[in-house]
């Protein structure tokens, strides 16, 4: 699961932008690590991993 995330960050966050700092590398992975958790829909669940471990709870 883990790999799935730093691929999906890698591709979809990092790749896209020319960091100057580490700054703004930690802004941006923070941004994207929210962006995944609580808005980005997974195409086989159709839920966020947020929906989706509330529903196993």
């Amino acid at each position: 699961m883990i790999m799935l995330f730093l691929g999906a960050l890698k591709t979809e966050c990092i790749y896209r932008h020319q960091l100057t700092t580490f700054e703004e590398a930690r802004e941006l992975i923070n941004d994207y690590i929210h962006y995944y958790n609580y808005k980005r829909i997974q195409l086989k669940t159709k839920l966020t991993p947020f929906e989706k471990r509330r529903q196993s709870a």
